[in-house]
């Protein structure tokens, strides 16, 4: 019996085939058309494109491993059958596989194949090209948004580290500037809440309010992102302006209470504590200080009161005059209510200071000597301190005008000339005498007389005037050789040039 011819043809291929095909062509095992044409081996890529669609897809796309190489391939040089059932005929390794020419190139983390194995992103029991190449698939369960944020975490994160994100805020509706950029997504993310995020401040910063709402929920009015505590507020737009030691001062200092705006303007209400005149000038503290320095005072003593300033009272502090910081119709206005303990005159004077001091200097007196007493001041006398005469500062009707008075400690001739100094000594100095023994008294000095010291003569001591007597023997009677046998006339025998010398013609001798 005869064979028809195809019929034998697939006997005899199917008696010469090399050996068992893979489990997965086994149904077409007898069939051998279905892989192979006879007499044109080039044929054999198209037949198993026939079946694998997807794979003709990927080359005629240029996509895949099989759409990147550089030159076709023939396929059984990779995919080789027959070498039965259970044999793997596409064997993928590290050293035959290059994944960068798969859709889906290995790079950061995913290419460290110490520590991702191909199995966990390629499942058992599925082909390799059927793993999905998006993020979710794989990290769905580190999803710590779980899911909220939809499935495209290549939008946030990068392959190098799961923590490390690339998402750029500034593309969305709400830029990062300044502090926000240093806060953690949680810290206005709650509970991963990202879409329809709120982006006015208060929603985030109610917490944070300490004006507990009465100022409001516009926070970016006062305050800005770069620093909470510091508030770009333009005080000068309110209706109290700051200015001078006010622009310093914390907000907190003025407004006790978080309900800014019903903070007083008035300087009492805040300065109470601080009013030393305690109430005595009532509320209106601007009238004298500024707010420059509180200690600075912008009162014009010389327009608003009866006592105007003049000289040191200038500089001088306010509780110098005002004790008790008592100002109003309570301060004397007399010298001597403020000066009494520095009037070093007891009281001897008047209360009347200003009759011998201005203000330009208390130790400067106005007090003219000459004018205003009985005693002018001459020479040296002008130069002299006061109290060099007015012992223990006693002025009126209580200073001597003698010499004697003041110059007794002075007085080298122990009284022997009488204690009328202005006799001999000038005001111009001391030291400087003019007396003239011949024209100013009743013994003109000569001879032997010229060259005396006074107190040869004047021994005694005088209580004023001096009232030496002019006889020869009440000086010269411990001289007398005679014993006063002669009388006390000297002169009638001797001369005043030389006591040994006696006059011619004297008659001593008459009558012998």
């Amino acid at each position: 019996m005869l064979m028809a011819a195809p019929a034998l043809a697939d006997n005899v291929e199917s008696a010469l085939m090399p050996g068992q095909v893979i489990e997965g062509h086994a149904k077409w095992e007898d069939d051998c058309t279905k892989c192979h044409k006879r007499f044109d081996k080039a044929a054999q890529n198209t037949l198993c494109q026939d079946c694998h669609k997807d794979i003709r897809t990927d080359i005629a796309q240029k996509q895949g491993s099989h759409g990147r190489f550089k030159e076709q391939r023939e396929c059984k040089e990779c995919h080789t059958d027959h070498k039965g059932r259970t044999e793997n005929i596409a064997p993928i390794t590290e050293l035959t596989f290059d994944h960068k020419r798969t859709d889906f190139p290995l790079q950061g983390a995913h290419a460290d194949t110490k520590k991702i194995e191909c199995k966990a992103c390629h499942k058992p029991k599925t082909k390799y090209r059927e793993a999905p190449s998006d993020c979710y698939s794989c990290h769905k369960k580190d999803d710590k948004h779980k899911g909220k944020l939809g499935s495209a975490c290549a939008d946030c994160h990068t392959d190098r580290n799961w923590k490390e994100f690339r998402f750029d805020h500034d593309k969305t509706r709400y830029k990062l500037r300044n502090k926000h950029v240093e806060v953690p997504c949680k810290g206005c993310h709650e509970n991963d809440r990202y879409k329809e995020t709120p982006m006015d401040c208060y929603s985030c910063h109610k917490k944070d309010d300490k004006h507990k709402g009465q100022e409001g929920t516009k926070c970016e009015e006062c305050h800005n992102d770069q620093s909470w505590k510091k508030s770009p507020f333009d005080h000068n737009k309110s209706r109290f302006p700051l200015m001078g030691k006010h622009a310093k001062v914390e907000c907190t200092k003025c407004h006790l209470t978080p309900a800014f705006k019903d903070a007083p303007t008035d300087c009492y209400s805040c300065h109470k504590k601080d009013d030393k005149h305690k109430g005595a000038y009532g509320e209106k503290c601007e009238t004298c200080h500024g707010a420059g320095d509180w200690k600075t005072i912008t009162f014009d003593h010389d327009l608003h009161s009866q006592y105007p300033l003049r000289g040191r009272h200038i500089t001088t502090k306010c509780d110098s005059c005002h004790k008790g910081h008592l100002y109003k119709d309570k301060t004397p206005a007399d010298c001597n209510a403020c000066h009494k303990k520095d009037d070093k005159h007891k009281g001897h004077f008047t209360e009347k200071c200003e009759r011998c001091h201005t203000e330009r200097d208390w130790k400067v007196p106005l007090f003219e000597h000459d004018h205003d007493t009985a005693y002018p001041l001459r020479g040296k006398h002008r130069a002299t301190t006061c109290e060099s005469c007015h012992r223990g500062l006693l002025y009126q009707d209580k200073t001597p005008t003698a010499c004697y008075a003041c110059h007794k400690k002075d007085d080298k001739h122990l009284r022997r000339l009488g204690t009328e100094c202005q006799d001999c000594h000038s005001l111009r100095d001391w030291k400087l005498w003019d007396f003239d023994h011949d024209s100013r008294t009743r013994f003109k000095l000569d001879g032997g007389h010229k060259g005396l010291d006074c107190y040869a003569c004047h021994r005694a001591h005088m209580d004023k005037k001096v009232e030496t007597s002019s006889t020869c023997v009440s000086c010269h009677k411990k001289d007398d050789k005679h014993e006063g046998s002669f009388g006390p006339q000297c002169d009638r025998c001797h001369e005043t040039t030389l006591w040994k010398t006696v006059k011619r013609g004297s008659g001593i001798f008459r009558g012998r």
